[in-house]
């Protein structure tokens, strides 16, 4: 029988709404857009809550459940009901506090955050007087950063945009639309696993295989999200970069750097590479982007995070799968089950009320403490593929992050012919010194490199040659057949052909 344990409040990136989390209890239930629910089942290993809250804490599944009820959490959007007889009965000198607890996590105990109000931290800290200049000397000013031509649209106010840092920029180009604070240097939460994935995806084919010791898993921050891994199991690449990607799985990114010589071997070869990308904003601690003292990155960093990975077409691929079925435990007749893994990306996956956004190809999200909701996004509308990230919106209020994010991006797509650039996402080093703004200058060396290698009709080696969005992909990977949902990339002829039925 599970000891019982007290449930605690965490802040959800699944839900984006306070709740209760029993610790015993691991994840709960992933809900889908189609109100499908995936979940996994206990561990012996029982985390208990702390800063990173990507998704609930997950453990590894022999099965996937059935029960649709099965601990769902209580909904933000849900009105405070008529006092019940057991409510009444609370205020009753003598109810017991355990009672209490138990109808705080049922739902009965209403809280203004459960509500779904606005809310504006007091305290919030205001940026740098001046950050750094890296892509043009606006983007190292404080506020907002726009330049609209005659006939644009307006950029939507502070009260729609309210993240302490966003930026909105065209993913081929590089030119930057728009932007708030893109060098504040904020706690990056998972998005950091961008570059995760950017600097250590290459190393591994796919189908090599690891078993997975108990040092692998050390290291790993109280209440991480877990895609479910287990010891002594087994697991392809291709499945651990599922769970890094579709659950943020701090489990398979500590799988992953124990492969690649450890977690003090890949956090300096993260910080390299964000070198080598003229990120200058980033400071990694460590490589699954847990709150720790210094960790640090950017909006415009992040943005040149997911640029660099998107160029990879297992990133792609990985990062624009939006459900897949992940190995769990073995079974009494030594086969292997598995169970359903969604991804944490609601705009790419949808959530009870939101629909997954049209064009949306990835990238990352994320959520801590200290970060509060983090996302970069990439989506395509006809030719244009914009990408956008979000750091730290001050509403609270459900899916915040996404819904700035999808307002951001609605903007972009109607303005960027009617804006003039106020900045540009730099390339490497190796091909761009990163000081110069959008201008002349930049129609001629070293911004040539970098663009060249953004051009899309570059053949099948392009950088992006394969972002074009197809939704409702299916696909079978692995030794074992996993049904993989994807709005995934597609390669320009194909695209092509399908807009021409």
């Amino acid at each position: 029988m599970n000891q019982l344990h007290t449930p605690k409040a965490s802040r959800n990136q699944d839900t984006g709404r306070e709740s209760f989390i029993d610790p015993s209890m691991g994840s709960g239930s992933i809900r889908r857009a189609t109100g499908a629910l995936f979940r996994g089942v206990l561990s012996a290993s029982r985390a208990k809550p702390g800063t990173f809250t990507d998704v609930p804490t997950t453990s590894c599944a022999s099965t996937a459940s059935t029960d649709p009820t099965a601990l769902a959490a209580p909904s933000a959007t849900s009105a405070p009901t008529a006092p019940s007889a057991t409510a009444t009965r609370a205020a009753r000198p003598g109810f017991r506090l355990r009672t209490a607890a138990t109808l705080a996590v049922s739902g009965l105990v209403a809280s203004p955050l459960l509500a779904g109000t606005a809310y504006a931290d007091p305290k919030a800290p205001a940026p740098p007087a001046k950050m750094s200049q890296i892509g043009g000397d606006r983007l190292g000013a404080p506020g907002v950063q726009v330049a609209p031509k005659p006939g644009a649209p307006k950029l939507p106010g502070p009260d729609a945009l309210t993240a302490r840092s966003w930026i909105v920029s065209d993913a081929e180009s590089g030119k930057v639309l728009a932007a708030k604070n893109p060098h504040w240097r904020l706690a990056p939460a998972s998005t950091l696993k961008m570059l995760f994935a950017d600097t250590v995806l290459p190393k591994f084919p796919k189908d090599q295989k690891h078993t997975v010791k108990p040092a692998d898993l050390a290291g790993m921050g109280i209440g991480s999200s877990l895609v479910g891994i287990k010891e002594n199991l087994s697991y392809t690449v291709h499945d651990l970069w599922l769970g890094v990607f579709l659950r943020s799985g701090n489990d398979a990114v500590h799988t992953l750097s124990a492969m690649n010589g450890g977690t003090k071997t890949t956090v300096a070869q993260m910080q390299q590479r964000a070198k080598e990308l003229n990120a200058t904003d980033t400071h990694v601690v460590t490589p699954d982007g847990y709150d720790a003292p210094g960790q640090v990155s950017s909006a415009y960093d992040l943005s040149l995070f997911a640029r660099a990975g998107l160029q990879n077409a297992d990133f792609r691929e990985y990062c624009s799968t939006a459900s897949a079925q992940f190995p769990g435990d073995k079974g009494k007749n030594g086969k292997r089950a598995s169970f359903g893994i969604q991804n944490t990306n609601r705009l790419l996956s949808g959530d009870f009320d939101m629909k997954p956004y049209p064009g949306i190809a990835g990238v990352k999200n994320g959520s801590t403490t200290n970060a509060g909701s983090t996302f970069t996004g990439v989506a395509q509308r006809g030719d244009r593929k914009l990408l956008v990230t979000v750091m730290h919106p001050e509403k609270r209020e459900h899916n915040e992050g996404y819904r700035e994010a999808a307002k951001l991006l609605d903007w972009g797509f109607a303005a960027a012919d009617k804006v003039e650039p106020v900045g540009r996402l730099v390339g490497p080093r190796s091909e761009d010194d990163g000081r110069g703004a959008v201008g002349p200058k930049d129609k001629k060396g070293a911004h040539d490199n970098n663009q060249a290698s953004l051009d899309s009709s570059g053949g099948a080696g392009g950088a992006w040659t394969a972002v074009g969005v197809a939704g409702g992909t299916l696909a079978l990977l692995g030794a074992v057949a996993f049904a993989v949902h994807r709005r995934r990339p597609l390669p320009e002829r194909v695209r092509g052909r399908r807009a021409g039925k």
